[in-house]
C-alpha cells in the first residue's frame, strides 16, 4: 500500500515528507493506522547519527492508532484495536525469557539495524529500499507494520493522540522511578534535566510519595513545570553549583536517589557526586557512542554507591503502559500537560521546537 512517511535521509537534515511503498504484513506482523506519533529525543539523535543507523530510514517510535489488519499468525490484537506501540524485541534470549526485555540481548538489531531480523525492509520507493523497522514500527508515517511483542492494547476511554508518548519517554522516566530505582516513600530524589523523561520521573516520584525531589535544569520554565509537577526544589545549574545546592536541601548527605537524563557526562557524574551514602545514580541519557565517565573510586565504594542504566524504564510495556494511563484517568499523572500537537506536515518544526526547548514532548498528529 502507499503511505505518506517523513524521511531521514542525511545526517541532522530535515525530514522529506514523501510517498512511500509499505509492504502487507506478513503473518506475524500488525498494520497499524497511526493518529499521532510522539517525537523523542532519541528519534533525534538517529537523525544525527549518534548511532550509524542505515539512512534513507523512517524513524518514530511512540506510534498510536488502530489496528488495520494483521497477519494470520497473530493472535493478541484485531482490527479495530486501539493500540500504543513500543520498542521490540526477540522475545527468547535469557533476558527475554526472564521477563526483562529492555534488555534483551537482540535490543540494537530489534530496534535500531533499519531492517527485519532477516535484513529486508517493509518500506520502498521506486524500488529503492527505505530503511524500516525502526524499534519494530518506523511510525513517522501515516501507517506502520508492527508486532505481538511491540503492541499494547489501549482503552477506549483516553484520547488515543495522547498515548504514544508512553511507548518510550514518559515510560522511561515514570518506569525509572518505580520499577528500577524502586524509590518509596519519604525518600530522596534529585533529576537531572527536566525534559519529558525527567518530568515523567518527577510525576512519578509524587505519585509515590518521594520525600525531596529536586530538579536540576538550565532551562527556567522547565523547572517551572517540574514545581507544578511534584518538584519540591528546582535548581538552575547555569548560575548554582547543582551537587553543593543539592548537599544543602539535604542537610550535607546527598540524595537517596539521582536520575540523569541528559546524556552528558560532566552532568553525569555531578549525578553520581550528589549522592548520599548507599545511595543509588539511575541514568538514560543517550551519550555517544564510546563515551567513559570517570569517578573517585573510593568514594563509591567506601559509601556503598551503585550506579545504574536503565533502558525503558524497566518496564514491561504490557503491564506498565495501561497502568500510566489508569493513573492519568485518576488525575495522578497528568503527562498530558507536557505535550504539545503538531499537523504531520510540521514535523521538522516540532523537532526544532523540542531542539531548542520550546515543546517538551511535541507529538504528531496524522489525518484522520
Amino acid at each position: 500500500m502507499k503511505v505518506h512517511a517523513a524521511v531521514t535521509r542525511a545526517k541532522a537534515a530535515p525530514m522529506s515528507l514523501e510517498t512511500l511503498e509499505l509492504d502487507a504484513p506478513r503473518p506475524d506482523e500488525i498494520l497499524v493506522k497511526l493518529a499521532a506519533t510522539g517525537i523523542c529525543h532519541t528519534d533525534i539523535a538517529m537523525r544525527d547519527q549518534a548511532f550509524p543507523v542505515p539512512q534513507p530510514i523512517v524513524l518514530g517510535h511512540e506510534g498510536a492508532g488502530v489496528v488495520a489488519t494483521v497477519g494470520s499468525a497473530v493472535t493478541k490484537v484485531k482490527p479495530g484495536d486501539r493500540v500504543v506501540m513500543t520498542f521490540n524485541s526477540c522475545g527468547h534470549c535469557p533476558s527475554c525469557s526472564e521477563h526483562a526485555s529492555t534488555y534483551c540481548y537482540e535490543f540494537f538489531g530489534y530496534n535500531f539495524s533499519g531492517n527485519r531480523p532477516d535484513g529486508t525492509s517493509p518500506l520502498s520507493k521506486d524500488g529503492q529500499r527505505i530503511h524500516g523497522n525502526f524499534f519494530g514500527q518506523s511510525s513517522f508515517a501515516s501507517h506502520a507494520l508492527c508486532h505481538e511483542r511491540n503492541v499494547v492494547k489501549v482503552p477506549d476511554d483516553v484520547p488515543l493522540e495522547l498515548l504514544g508518548p508512553l511507548a518510550c519517554g514518559i515510560q522511561t522516566g515514570a518506569g525509572a522511578i518505580i520499577n528500577s530505582l524502586k524509590v518509596v516513600m519519604g525518600q530522596s530524589l534529585a533529576v537531572f534535566g527536566v525534559g519529558s523523561v525527567g518530568l515523567s520521573a518527577i510525576m512519578a516520584a509524587r505519585l509515590v510519595g518521594a520525600g525531596k525531589v529536586i530538579a536540576v535544569d538550565l532551562n527556567d520554565a522547565r523547572l517551572k513545570l517540574a514545581l507544578e509537577l511534584g518538584a519540591t526544589h528546582a535548581v538552575n545549574a547555569r548560575s548554582e553549583n547543582a551537587v553543593e545546592q543539592i548537599r544543602n536541601l539535604t542537610n550535607g548527605a546527598g540524595t537517596d536517589f539521582t536520575f540523569e537524563t541528559t546524556g552528558v557526562i560532566p552532568v553525569l557524574r555531578q549525578a553520581i557526586d550528589a549522592l548520599a551514602p548507599r545511595g543509588t545514580c539511575g541514568f538514560v541519557g543517550a551519550s555517544a557512542a564510546g563515551s567513559e565517565v570517570s569517578v573517585n573510586v573510593i568514594d563509591i565504594m567506601t559509601a556503598g554507591r551503585k550506579i545504574q542504566g536503565i533502558v525503558e524504564g524497566d518496564s514491561n510495556p504490557d503491564v506498565f503502559i495501561p497502568r500510566m494511563i489508569e493513573f492519568y484517568k485518576q488525575g495522578r499523572f497528568p503527562f498530558d500537560k507536557l505535550i504539545t500537537f503538531y499537523p504531520f506536515e510540521k514535523i521538522n518544526e516540532a523537532i526544532h521546537d523540542s531542539e531548542h526547548g520550546k515543546a517538551v514532548k511535541p507529538v504528531v498528529r496524522f489525518p484522520q
